[in-house]
């Protein structure tokens, strides 16, 4: 479905991604998911309403357009998780929008996203994810690579990084100290102690790189050089995880699952686990953590001091 939409329109949809991008510090790949999203919305709008769609007709959508885009959407085999993102652009797009030129946003965003179940992630018990990062080792004959792999999960288990983040970082790292700060979603940065075991794994691979390890350029290279592509990173832990016989959940992002539920199991404080992870809300962490409402009353009746 094509969008036929104004020029002024268009410069408006073009102002907003490069707001996304640039001041509200969103990757790459939240850009393009943001101008999929919103470009399929406007493409059904133009032709719901039969023409070029213009400022003024952006402005009037109402309650009835959007269900009607939804009640699309879902015809389409759309599930609701997805919807509810989808939503989300578009409202992020309206709210900007009504914030930069005043006008009132008010029957966009009052549209609910539908109810969707979410699924809680499942760590790995603590020998699992040894056991994992053994395996992930075995994959590959060629060392430099084996070694590769292995520093990236370690530091996925060990330090809690995204894979976006440990794959995001530079030849400058090197050599690895005590602690490493790392740049995570919303551009956020946060400092996170860097374990002995993650350090060796690290030091490893970098000894045995055949491609200059040069100040700036991404840390972890592809076979030919370039930076490593992600999904490499959840097929090797794919592989392995199957040699082992652990469920599908035992992904790169279950590492670092694993990495917060553990901690906390050991008697780690909720909030420190949250700046380890650079979550802004502790809800997320508590759910990131599976951590029951049990456990946050044994923390509570522990370190209150009128507890």
């Amino acid at each position: 479905m094509s969008v036929t939409l104004s020029p002024a329109a268009r410069d408006l949809m073009a102002a907003w991604l490069s707001d996304v991008g640039a001041l509200r510090g969103g990757s790459e790949a939240t850009v393009t998911a943001y101008g999929a999203d919103l470009r399929g919305f406007l493409a059904f709008q133009s032709a719901h309403h039969g023409g070029e769609l213009g400022v003024a007709p952006l402005r009037g959508l109402g309650p009835r357009d959007m269900r009607a885009w939804m009640a699309a959407e879902r015809g389409a085999g759309v599930g609701a998780r997805s919807l509810a993102r989808k939503l989300s652009a578009v409202k992020s797009f309206y709210r900007w929008w009504a914030e930069r030129e005043g006008f009132d946003a008010t029957p966009v965003l009052s549209i609910r996203a539908p109810r969707f179940e979410r699924r809680l992630p499942r760590p790995l018990s603590p020998d699992a994810a040894k056991d994992l990062i053994g395996r992930v080792e075995a994959q590959d004959g060629r060392d430099w690579v084996a070694a590769r792999d292995v520093a990236i999960v370690t530091l996925l288990y060990g330090c809690g990084l995204r894979r976006s983040e440990a794959l995001g970082l530079t030849a400058s790292v090197l050599p690895l100290g005590e602690g490493l700060r790392v740049r995570g979603k919303g551009g956020k940065e946060r400092e996170v102690p860097v374990l002995p075991t993650a350090r060796t794994a690290v030091a490893r691979y970098a000894e045995l790189c055949p491609h200059d390890l040069v100040p700036g350029d991404p840390l972890f290279r592809g076979i030919r050089g370039g930076a490593l592509n992600p999904r490499q990173v959840a097929k090797v832990v794919e592989a392995a995880r199957m040699q082992l016989g652990l469920p599908a959940t035992a992904t790169p992002h279950a590492m670092r699952h694993s990495f917060a539920t553990h901690l906390l199991d050991a008697g780690g404080d909720l909030r420190a686990i949250q700046e380890l992870l650079g979550h802004a809300s502790l809800s997320t962490t508590q759910a990131y953590t599976g951590v029951d409402t049990a456990r946050l009353l044994e923390v509570y009746r522990n370190a209150h001091p009128k507890a």
